[in-house]
């Protein structure tokens, strides 16, 4: 099962949809035939059409070769600025959807205390900083951990990669100061 929303409609119209593998359909078939799903809005014909003309956006303007070469690009710029960063663990993702991990040793990936709620602390400076930043903590166990995400529009540039890799590395080193303070 793979579930979608947010980039079916392209921000233009809510939709979300399932899509599912045919081993999926088969069992539900050969079961008890019956799929309940769906309530008021399934199949609404106003948001089934906004998503369709998104995706022959997509497919005909070809946005996919954007979010390639800039995912590779950004990718390429968070390693290079962040390889040798104390309190970055790991850079990892796709595309332009990209998670950093947050500890307070690289080598060990010691984790941050989770009391101190450093992604929470991030998210803040990173919209100070006129960045906008996913943030979770609890990821390593449910408890320990902190991450942001980045998830940049699928026409975002070069130049704009730069600015969102400068203000992260501002955003990370002004967060961790604060929590390092807060516990001084």
């Amino acid at each position: 099962l793979i579930t979608m929303a947010k980039g079916l409609g392209g921000g233009f119209q809510p939709i979300g949809a399932t899509v599912v593998s045919d081993k999926i359909r088969c069992a539900i078939e050969d079961g008890s035939g019956v799929l309940k799903h769906g309530l008021t809005y399934m199949g609404h014909p106003v948001a089934c059409a906004a998503a369709l003309a998104v995706q022959r956006f997509i497919a005909e303007h070809d946005v996919l070769a954007n979010v390639r070469t800039q995912g590779d690009y950004l990718m390429e710029q968070l390693r290079g600025v962040f390889a040798n960063h104390p309190h970055v663990g790991d850079i990892r993702g796709q595309g332009l959807f990209v998670g950093v991990e947050l500890v307070s040793d690289p080598m060990t990936k010691q984790t941050f205390d989770p009391k101190l709620q450093l992604h929470a602390v991030l998210k803040k400076t990173a919209l100070r900083n006129g960045l906008m930043v996913y943030p979770g903590g609890g990821t390593v166990d449910g408890v320990n951990g902190d991450h942001v995400v980045l998830a940049p529009a699928y026409t975002v540039s070069a130049p704009e990669i730069d600015e969102i890799v400068a203000r992260l590395q501002t955003s990370i080193d002004g967060a961790v100061a604060q929590v390092n303070k807060e516990t001084s």
